[in-house]
């Protein structure tokens, strides 16, 4: 089977490319190969659903450029499609005197970044927003929605086969991809393909497609981010999204609460090292995985440098009463017997051999391949215009 282009992984970044390409050039033979048996089944199927505003990111930087752009263009593709959302707002709370200066750097980050609607609050303030919330200071965001992912990724599909003619194949696992003579062969466990350009959208194994093609000097580790569910009984400690102040060294943003589209709250998520890409669970143990990530050199750097916090996040892992208590610093009448276990996503972080966590989108244009390295959050709510900037980079060569 011959196309121009072959898209690898059918999650929200690869099914947006899928789209965008279509949507700009239709006469283009695309498909989309995806090894589960459906579509957004790992980081997008997982992840807690939130409409990011852009507040959190350099000013300037891939993730803002693309966060800020990627909201606009997601609220109008789903007023469009008709995929429910809403804007419920968030408040950021500072529950520290040493996290005020953090908060105002991330209230002048988000007026640079075009966010003229957010708000400082008080303490006092912080209850006219969420009654149970304590902090010391806080910051409204009203640009912040929720929505389910999987509902955006299904219309995606929808457009790019039915309107557009583009093919999807699931359970199509690539195991080699061999180039030559302005030709790229890829092979699945069942299948042959070839095309004139792969882009690689593989998230959590986007390196190990990469490495197919190329010499890559990042590896993708996998972190774990487990989740509490909010019992029903005790919905209305919360209104809408409660957050903490973010930690700037480290790309995760705490404990947080967070009423999902469909209903529930959910209380987390803490990231801890996966000892397996797909991870979910805490026995899940694949050994080539774990030994991959665990004799990178810029992740034994990473582990040094963060050990402390490591340590922290899987005490909290196993201990439920420490998960609570951190809990506690945003909403201090939540107990641990309000909280029942729920579900848990794994995050693809790249890390460079010098021990950085990339903390911004990360994409590698070879000859025959063009591979995203890196998309973490927001690249749900930035996927139409991530999906629009790897369109162009596509659409140069045709």
């Amino acid at each position: 089977m011959q196309y121009d282009i072959l898209i690898i992984g059918g999650g929200v970044v690869g099914l947006a490319t899928a789209y965008r390409l279509k949507e700009s050039k239709p006469d283009l033979n695309i498909a989309l190969l995806e090894k589960e048996s459906g579509l957004a089944k790992h980081q997008t199927g997982n992840n807690s659903g939130v409409i990011h505003s852009g507040i959190y990111y350099k000013p300037g930087s891939l993730k803002a450029l693309n966060c800020i752009k990627g909201y606009n263009q997601l609220l109008e593709f789903c007023n469009r499609e008709s995929i429910p959302y809403e804007l419920c707002g968030k408040i950021i709370v500072a529950t520290r005197e040493d996290e005020l200066p953090r908060l105002e750097s991330l209230y002048q980050r988000g007026l640079q970044n075009g966010l003229s609607e957010i708000k400082k609050i008080s303490g006092t303030e912080i209850k006219n927003y969420e009654p149970y919330a304590t902090g010391i200071a806080g910051i409204w965001v009203p640009y912040t929605g929720i929505i389910d992912y999987k509902d955006v990724c299904a219309k995606y599909a929808e457009l790019f086969t039915n309107r557009y003619q583009g093919e999807i194949f699931l359970n199509q696992k690539v195991i080699n991809i061999k180039s030559g003579n302005n030709i790229c062969t890829v092979i699945t466990t069942d299948k042959t393909f070839q095309t004139r350009l792969v882009v690689n959208t593989a998230g959590l194994y986007s390196d190990d497609i990469a490495r197919l093609t190329q010499k890559v000097d990042i590896r993708i580790i996998p972190f774990r981010g487990e989740y509490y569910e909010v019992k029903k009984d005790k919905h209305y400690l919360v209104k809408n999204l409660i957050y903490p102040v973010p930690d700037p060294a480290f790309p995760f943003l705490g404990v947080h609460f967070t009423r999902r589209q469909k209903g529930g709250i959910e209380a987390g998520p803490n990231a801890v090292f996966a000892f397996r890409k797909e991870g979910y669970k805490k026995t899940d143990f694949k050994f080539n995985e774990f030994m991959g990530a665990l004799t990178w050199p810029g992740f034994q750097k990473v582990m040094w440098k963060y050990w402390k916090t490591g340590i922290g996040e899987y005490y909290r892992s196993f201990n439920k009463t420490a998960f609570t208590k951190a809990l506690q610093r945003l909403l201090p009448d939540i107990q641990k017997d309000d909280l029942a276990v729920g579900g848990a996503g794994v995050r693809a972080q790249a890390c460079t051999r010098d021990g950085a966590l990339i903390d911004d989108f990360l994409i590698y244009d070879d000859k025959y391949v063009i591979n995203v390295l890196n998309a973490p959050s927001p690249a749900a709510t930035a996927s139409l215009s991530i999906g629009e900037t790897i369109s162009q980079m596509v659409l140069k060569r045709f």
